[in-house]
């Protein structure tokens, strides 16, 4: 296996070069992508009603294709799943990615193409390889194994040629039969459902092997460490893997997570974030130093930004690369091989630079609290909590927000549901340092607080340990892509949760 390493190291020198043309060359690359998808577009049913054969530039492109949420390609995707071919793309679509978003009852089915499996997730998770041993010219990384802490694999056939389980699952399936000597646990533990016997197998059966690199969400990567200590007795994770050199994160922000994973990892680890969805793998870092993530330009997917401003309206207006903003919000709209157009994944970026283009996530649409005016995403929470945690020496292991609305009696506040690691010793003083975090983070926020006219202080309700656990699994959602939402512009969340610790 040592002589493995350094042969795909220089395999992933070579393609670094294929990386720096899109890098050097994005808008035409973007220009490229988006004449190749039409090109296959054109002979589908969606093509044939929005009249692809006849769009010859980005321009008609997006005067004859309006922007669809998934209810608006729902049709489709369910005559797709049906057997039906050439609905969104011209290849057949033989997986789906089911996908709940938050904690929402209702599935999303996205489809899974042999070009977006093969040129987008695979390429994809390929350039996250390359930009880490370009930075990392001397690892040893490929010497071990990668430990993959997916989701679940519930495989449900629709027909013979039909089959859908979340996006983890599907890639894990499809994987090539030699990624899975450089991967731990078998396939078996890896795609469990059930998550409380599912992290208990991942502890017990990973603990002997020679882990170098770790993949999976923060929440239930920190579960899964804290057990492995337990079995072992160790302090830090290097202690049982002194080998280990990488953690690969993504779907919640990192930003309240890297002071417990850097205390439980212990020293010389390397953290890379990465954007990979259902609908496609959108970006990654390629400098830990920065923050940031590279957004991959030529993955089969056509990227637009729409200024958040423009949400809801009957014609919005998007932009493409050579107009965006650092620091701006924007809701991503994609057009991919994997049959979506024009699609708005739901989810709110900001770029941190230009020439290279990278960006980070800054919230969804839909996952906010505007109650009274003061827009606040789920960048400026996941900041604050960090910046609070920070002044008080606290520790939070997961949070929700809600708003609190005016009454006879009292002003609107904000309402904190947190769990944190150690009961705190005042959760007063933590809404204070809070409030303060949130005011030097959004102008509209601090508007609305200015002498409690419109919101007064947040109040922060500590939670007995264990109690989102309990909550994701009185809904069917634990594990896999299923999270506790951050924000809510409505208290249906919080207010099952608040009943919950009651009983």
């Amino acid at each position: 296996m040592k002589l493995f390493s350094p042969a795909i190291s220089r395999l992933a020198r070579f393609r670094n070069w294929h990386i720096d043309q899109w890098i050097n060359n994005p808008v035409s690359t973007q220009r490229e992508v988006l004449q190749d998808l039409v090109t296959h577009g054109q002979y589908t049913e969606f093509g044939r009603k929005f009249g692809f054969k006849e769009l010859f530039n980005i321009r008609t492109f997006k005067e004859n294709v309006p922007i669809h949420e998934y209810e608006d390609l729902k049709p489709y995707i369910d005559s797709l799943m049906q057997g039906d071919e050439n609905m969104l793309w011209n290849t057949p679509v033989n997986w789906f990615a089911k996908s709940s978003g938050t904690t929402n009852d209702k599935s999303k089915f996205i489809p899974i193409t042999k070009e977006s499996l093969e040129n987008c997730h695979f390429q994809g998770a390929k350039d996250v390889l390359t930009l880490f041993y370009n930075y990392n010219t001397e690892s040893d990384l490929l010497t071990g194994k990668g430990l993959v802490i997916g989701g679940s694999h519930q495989i449900s056939k629709v027909n013979e040629d039909i089959q859908y389980g979340d996006l983890s699952a599907v890639l894990l399936q499809n994987t090539p039969i030699w990624a899975n000597w450089i991967r731990t646990p078998e396939l078996s533990i890896a795609l469990m459902d059930e998550w409380e016997n599912k992290i208990e197998l991942l502890a017990r059966s990973t603990i002997q092997e020679d882990v170098t690199s770790i993949a999976g969400v923060p929440t239930w990567t920190m579960v899964l460490i804290k057990r492995i200590l337990e079995i072992t007795g160790k302090s830090t994770l290097k202690e049982v893997w002194p080998n280990l050199e990488l953690y690969i994160h993504g779907g919640v922000s990192f930003t309240p997570y890297r002071d417990q994973f850097k205390k439980m990892i212990g020293e010389n680890c390397t953290y890379l974030e990465m954007y990979n969805a259902s609908e496609g793998f959108f970006a990654a870092q390629d400098n830990p130093d920065e923050e940031g993530m590279l957004l991959f330009l030529n993955h089969g997917i056509f990227y637009e930004f729409m200024p958040v401003e423009e949400y809801g309206k009957k014609d919005p207006v998007t932009i493409g690369l050579k107009d965006v903003e650092i620091g701006k919000n924007y809701a991503l709209v994609i057009s991919t091989n994997g049959g979506l157009w024009r699609y708005l994944v739901g989810d709110t970026v900001q770029f941190t630079s230009t020439y290279p283009f990278r960006i980070k996530v800054s919230g969804r649409l839909k996952q906010y609290i505007n109650a009274f005016g003061e827009e606040l995403i789920s960048d400026n929470a996941d900041k604050a909590i960090h910046m609070a945690c920070t002044r008080t020496g606290m520790s939070v292991k997961d949070y929700t927000a809600a708003p609190v609305y005016f009454n006879d009696n009292a002003n609107g506040t904000h309402e904190w549901l947190i769990e944190f690691e150690t009961a705190p010793v005042n959760t007063e003083q933590f809404a204070y340092e809070l409030d303060c975090a949130l005011k030097s983070l959004n102008s509209d926020y601090e508007a609305k607080r200015y002498k409690d006219i419109a919101l007064s202080l947040p109040k922060v309700r500590s939670l007995p340990k264990g109690l989102f656990h309990e909550w994701l699994k009185s809904k069917g959602k634990l594990g896999g892509q299923h999270k506790v939402p951050r924000l809510s512009n409505n208290r249906v969340y919080i207010d099952e949760i608040i009943a919950l610790m009651a009983k």
